[in-house]
């Protein structure tokens, strides 16, 4: 017998497995983990404690810990191809905070990309990059193409000579100009950081750009996103800066890191060795077919021109379909996991209400679906957002459609159902 607490608890977990079991999860953050991470996380490790560095820890009982964790620092590294990496940071932002810590000082100048053109609130006044008291310089943005500016870019860096050059975004449909940044920094003494939170799993299947050959001093990370790791955060750096990103990781903004998501995140790790290089490219192509099968259906999907896309994401304005977060309830109703979004031309201070909808086809790809699944996903995507369809019909036929891929893929253990709650 259990409290009716606990109950209410775990049935409300049995409800949401059920729901996204049934469902078109397309938060272009989020993923799904192998069955082999979730045993990682599910372990003893998450009672532990580990405080400082492999065979200096303020704890005793860690020399298990201690060999996960070097395996899981040598596995990143292998993978991304950097001089060395910290895989002890607990989030994305607590990364980039790390690195804003180790690579620049209190009132520099930066260069980053606006929230409302996709850069990270992290990477804004509003959050780590502000309380580090930067002097934040938005890169100018070519709302055509949705990119930034390369040429004016380069002449911004001239001008400023900021300490500090930050790439990366929440949205990021195309590479970024990290190169031709290079170029003009080593002129400049600025360094460069690269925020591959959306797109490290692309980038572990070498099917985007990659930063650290292009010239990044050091690439930051999350590792839920396309990468399908446990939540997390991960740093991938120069030597040079490792004692620097060292403490600022610990002690600096971190005593404790999450030992059973640092295993989990090895296993992850070990996986996209073997199947990262497939499930990349799938994703991709899973998003450009996405992107042309919407278009076809009359949806306004920016990035035609160039393909739509050369990662995970896609991006529509449904300013004319009663705008993005009255479409994206509808498309929740409909058990259509999507997100209202800013587009270049909002207003960032009415993130409310905004005139667009960011989609990510990562987890579908996890699940096993393939270009011809996309089209059927554009068809139900469609009668909500262009035809205005009551969304119970098509709710049934997403939930009918949904219930054919209950695997992971792409990992070595795929037996457990994808969203199955494993209970005690």
């Amino acid at each position: 017998m259990t409290s009716e607490d606990i109950e209410f608890i775990r049935n409300k977990i049995r409800e949401h497995h059920n729901w996204f079991g049934s469902s078109l999860p397309m938060i272009a953050s989020e993923n799904i983990t192998s069955p082999l991470t979730r045993e990682a996380v599910g372990s003893d490790l998450s009672h532990r404690y580990a405080e400082g560095d492999p065979g200096k820890r303020f704890y005793e009982g860690c020399k298990y810990l201690d060999e996960i964790e070097i395996k899981t620092q040598e596995l990143a590294t292998e993978l991304f191809g950097s001089e060395t990496a910290d895989v002890r940071p607990i989030s994305g932002v607590l990364a980039n905070y790390a690195a804003f810590d180790a690579l620049a000082d209190y009132g520099d100048t930066v260069m980053s990309l606006s929230v409302p053109s996709g850069g990270h609130i992290s990477h804004s006044k509003f959050s780590a990059a502000g309380l580090m008291g930067f002097d934040i310089n938005e890169f100018p943005f070519d709302e055509d193409n949705l990119n930034i500016d390369t040429e004016k870019m380069c002449e911004m860096i001239k001008e400023l000579e900021p300490e500090l050059i930050i790439f990366g975004a929440s949205v990021i449909p195309f590479p970024h100009p990290v190169e031709e940044a290079r170029e003009i920094a080593d002129e400049t003494g600025s360094k460069i950081m690269y925020d591959a939170a959306h797109v490290l799993g692309l980038i572990a299947g070498n099917r985007f750009q990659d930063p650290i050959a292009e010239g990044a001093d050091a690439m930051t990370a999350s590792t839920h996103k396309t990468f399908p790791g446990p939540q997390g955060g991960v740093i991938l750096h120069k030597k040079q800066f490792d004692k620097e990103i060292r403490k600022a990781v610990f002690p600096g903004t971190t005593s404790n890191h999450h030992l059973h998501h640092m295993a989990g995140l090895g296993v992850t790790l070990a996986e996209m060795k073997e199947f990262g290089e497939e499930y990349a490219n799938q994703t991709i192509k899973n998003a450009k077919k996405l992107g042309k099968a919407l278009y076809n259906q009359g949806c306004h999907v920016l990035g035609k021109d160039k393909g739509y896309t050369k990662s995970h994401q896609l991006l529509v304005d449904v300013s004319e379909n009663g705008g993005g977060a009255t479409i994206a309830k509808k498309l929740e109703n409909a058990n259509i996991i999507a997100n209202k979004n800013i587009l270049p031309w909002d207003d960032v201070n009415n993130t409310e209400e905004p005139s667009g909808i960011r989609l990510g086809v990562q987890e579908l790809t996890r699940v096993g679906m393939k270009e011809k699944d996309m089209e059927v996903v554009a068809e139900l995507m469609s009668r909500i957002i262009v035809e205005g369809e009551e969304t119970k019909k098509v709710k049934e036929d997403v939930r009918e459609f949904s219930d054919k891929f209950n695997k992971v893929h792409y990992c070595y253990d795929g037996r457990i159902e994808a969203y199955q709650f494993s209970e005690i």
